[in-house]
């Protein structure tokens, strides 16, 4: 695989980190891509998602769910179980930690453990300053106007 110097990039541009993280992340993760415990993430409304994560075999206490720097990590630790002689053990109980990246603005609402499923609730808030607003046109002298008394009360 090939690597890339993404340091003309970090010097070049202003305001563009997360971008430059996001590619310097995909970039560099290894082929051994994570595959359990399996999960859907899926769409609620406009501005709402829930995550899903098969969590079986796992109670509340083993569960651990936390968001730091933009990334929402789940994960999991099952105590060992002693005096238990398995002649075969089919249901992975393993410890994980799984990691999502969440977008700006998104918030973690809340979460619900239920029939071997963990349910992670998002919901994306921009901020009214962030917001597409409509800009109202006015005759050419109302503008200059109100450029020149804004200048003189400055």
């Amino acid at each position: 695989m090939r690597n890339f110097d993404l340091a003309p990039l970090y010097r070049a541009t202003v305001g563009f980190d997360q971008l430059a993280d996001m590619m310097d992340r995909v970039l560099t993760t290894d082929g051994a891509t994570p595959t359990y415990p399996p999960y859907n993430i899926e769409k609620l409304d406009q501005d709402a998602y829930r995550i899903t994560i098969a969590v079986a075999g796992f109670s509340d206490d083993d569960l651990a769910i936390e968001v730091k720097d933009h990334a929402l990590i789940v994960s999991a630790r099952k105590a060992e179980e002693e005096n238990r002689t398995y002649l075969h053990r089919g249901i992975a109980t393993r410890a994980f930690e799984r990691r999502f990246h969440l977008a700006d603005h998104v918030k973690v609402t809340g979460a619900t453990h239920a029939d071997g499923m963990l349910n992670i609730d998002l919901v994306r808030e921009v901020p009214e300053a962030l917001k597409p607003r409509r800009i109202e046109i006015t005759k050419g002298d109302t503008v200059e106007a109100t450029a020149l008394e804004a200048t003189e009360t400055a």
